[in-house]
């Protein structure tokens, strides 16, 4: 998948998949969010996940791309929720989510949930830790190995905030061993452009919380163990863009949590 120079375009990104980038550009949205339509070829019926802003042309051309069965949630935040209820009027489709909150005639989502529709296997795998309702769906027909929707539990630029005290480091690290059993799988996130190996990614994510987790402890054995956020933010994060800034709080927020559950021991 490449970020495409038309906005408007639907893309096709794997043997199952297309997707559609949202005109919602940000600090924490990247180039936008990527909708995507899960269609096996020769199916006459589509799968749309992550629906995204309330913009009307673009839920008109995620609703042109084929006969809309379902409409998947990745997660709560509103750059993939906004337009649900819409796009469920549009299409005459349920909305289904792990939070009975987002969802609009539809069951909620339990994790180890097998899915078939549009022609497609999807397994639903809970994945808490950028928020508690962070959910993955697996598709294991896609090509050779696979493939992965990841929301935002794995981007295609950057890393993951964690949306503390809702998201947490700990359930964080336990979704990423669970990925990571997943293989080699194409990685399709719900921001940026796609990526090879699953496996690969997730240890460098999880290298990456490693090194901000021993940042912060050697903030910590500067600042004192009972430092504020704030303080270990303008230590650990002092070169960060000014509109990330309150990412970078909650981000340590988390760690500081995670650290003090384990008394800060290295």
């Amino acid at each position: 998948m490449v970020i495409p120079d038309d906005p408007r375009a639907m893309v096709r990104s794997t043997e199952l998949t297309r997707f559609r980038l949202a005109p919602n550009p940000g600090p924490m949205s990247l180039h936008g969010t990527n909708s995507y339509v899960i269609a096996a070829p020769g199916a006459a019926g589509t799968v749309v996940v992550d629906p995204g802003p309330l913009n009307e042309p673009h839920l008109q051309e995620l609703a042109q791309a084929g006969a809309v069965e379902l409409i998947l949630i990745t997660h709560r935040h509103a750059d993939h929720t906004a337009a649900a209820a819409r796009f469920a009027e549009l299409t005459g489709a349920p909305v289904r989510a792990k939070d009975p909150a987002h969802c609009h005639g539809g069951p909620p989502l339990r994790d180890g949930e097998v899915i078939h529709a549009a022609g497609a296997e999807i397994r639903v795998l809970a994945t808490p830790g950028h928020t508690s309702d962070s959910v993955c769906f697996h598709l294991p027909g896609d090509g050779a190995r696979g493939s992965v929707l990841t929301g935002d539990t794995i981007l295609g630029l950057g890393t993951t905030v964690l949306d503390y005290p809702d998201g947490t480091l700990g359930d964080y690290l336990t979704s990423l061993d669970r990925l990571e059993q997943l293989g080699s799988a194409t990685v399709l996130p719900a921001h940026g452009p796609m990526l090879p190996a699953l496996n690969t990614i997730v240890r460098a994510y999880r290298d990456h919380r490693e090194d901000r987790l021993a940042q912060i402890r050697s903030a910590l054995e500067d600042l004192g163990s009972g430092a504020e956020v704030t303080e270990v933010a303008d230590a650990v994060y002092a070169a960060v863009d000014p509109a990330v800034r309150p990412a970078a709080e909650l981000s340590v927020a988390a760690q500081l949590h995670y650290l003090r559950l384990g008394t800060i021991t290295s």
